[in-house]
This record gives C-alpha cells, sequence and structure tokens, in this order.
C-alpha cells in the first residue's frame, strides 16, 4: 500500500511539473479534445453509452493491446477509427513521454536531496 501511495505522489507530482512545461498545455488540451471527439463519435454514431464510448476512446489510444470487448461497427466508424488512431496515438505518446521525463526527473532530484543530506550529515 505504501508503494501505491509512493506512486500516486511521484505521477501527481510528475504531472504538477509537466504542466510547468511550456509545450505540455497544449499537448493535453490536444489529446483532451482527440478523447472529447472519439467520445461524442462513438456515442452518436455508434449509439454506445458514453462511458463505454470515452472507455474506448481513452484504451485505444494506449498501445498495450487491451480488448475492450467494443468494435466499430459501419464502415464510417472504422475509417474514423483508423484516422484517429493514427492521430491520437502519436499525441499520447508525445505527452506519456514528457510526463515519464518529469516523473524520472523528479525521482533523481529527490534522490540529489537525500545525497546532499547525507553529506551535510558527515
Amino acid at each position: 500500500m505504501i508503494s501505491f501511495i509512493l506512486s500516486v505522489k511521484r505521477l501527481l507530482t510528475g504531472l504538477w511539473r509537466s504542466f510547468k512545461r511550456p509545450y505540455f498545455l497544449p499537448l493535453f488540451t490536444t489529446l483532451f479534445l482527440i478523447i472529447l471527439s472519439g467520445t461524442l463519435f462513438y456515442s452518436g454514431v455508434e449509439k454506445w453509452h458514453w462511458l463505454d464510448a470515452l472507455y474506448f476512446a481513452v484504451i485505444s489510444l494506449i498501445p498495450t493491446g487491451v480488448e475492450t470487448g467494443l468494435y466499430p461497427t459501419t464502415t464510417y466508424s472504422k475509417i474514423f477509427t483508423m484516422i484517429y488512431l493514427i492521430v491520437g496515438t502519436g499525441v499520447m505518446f508525445i505527452m506519456l513521454l514528457i510526463l515519464g521525463r518529469s516523473i524520472v526527473d523528479f525521482s533523481l532530484n529527490e534522490d540529489e536531496k537525500e545525497e546532499m543530506k547525507k553529506r551535510l550529515k558527515k
């Protein structure tokens, strides 16, 4: 449980630090709009419940190969999904890279602080 709490702390700190980078906010906004457009499209065209549409819109952009049990059925939906995945996966990948870098930078800063405390005690 402590490990989970520390991981959440690192994630939130990394997210906070990412928002301080000048290019993260426009990237985050773009990803939000992409996910919103996917959710609205799938709930409107495929007639999925909004939560199912949101789930599919988010999970399909994370390159893990998760089986959602949801599939686009119409030709129009399949074309939209191909374009959605090409654009959205790239934006999601860049955002995850920036977030990961902020988390690693935070972890390195924490390690440096501990080393400084050890040096001062000697």
